[in-house]
């Protein structure tokens, strides 16, 4: 019923408005207050719908935080299997059981906030991570294309049909030579025939 309920409440709301709060309550100070708390802690860690438990009340003397340094409380803190953020009080106080938790945060709002996925910066982050995936993908595949089309040029080259192409131009290259040989062997031969005939 504290404020400490209601910013809890106000700022995992603003987070992440998906967010289930179960609120074990609890007497924070006086007589029997540590044994309620540590039997809040125990049961809280034994429900496997909780990701993280918030042990948390606003400011005080140090009398009127006292129940959060019973032996019993630090007990239960340091036997749950669930992550713990501390909260007891405000930045200047300080508990034993700040010392057991998993997380110390200097006020309950601050838990809230280090409890909480903020779903906002998650939003902003898949527009950038979307775009980046693209980049990688694009360069990906054009890597891809660029193998495809050399792999591509390789097998033409590597084709019988390509081989054969090559083979002909070859033969017709040296056929070629040779005719042009023989012409010139003509010509001189007519030219030494002529020269002969001459004399």
């Amino acid at each position: 019923t504290g404020a400490v309920v209601h910013d809890i409440q106000n700022v995992a709301g603003r987070r992440n408005p998906g967010v289930q709060l179960y609120l074990w309550p609890s007497a924070v100070q006086g007589t029997g207050a540590a044994a309620e708390i540590a039997r809040g802690v125990a049961a809280l860690d034994r429900d496997e719908r909780i990701d993280v438990i918030i042990v948390g009340r606003g400011g005080g003397s140090l009398e009127e935080l006292w129940a959060f340094n019973e032996e019993i409380v630090a007990r239960a803190i340091y036997a749950c299997k669930t992550p713990v953020v501390s909260a007891v009080g405000h930045e200047t106080d300080t508990t034993i059981a700040d010392y057991v938790a998993d997380l110390r945060a200097p006020t309950p709002s601050a838990a809230a906030e280090l409890a909480v996925f903020d779903i906002q910066d998650f939003y902003g982050n898949i527009g950038q991570y979307r775009m980046q995936m693209n980049r990688l993908m694009k360069a990906k595949l054009d890597i891809r294309k660029q193998k495809q089309e050399y792999l591509k040029r390789q097998l033409l080259l590597l084709s019988p049909q390509s081989r054969i192409h090559t083979k002909r131009q070859y033969a017709a290259d040296l056929e070629e030579r040779l005719r042009q040989q023989m012409k010139q062997q003509i010509i001189e031969a007519r030219h030494q025939m002529e020269i002969f005939a001459g004399t």
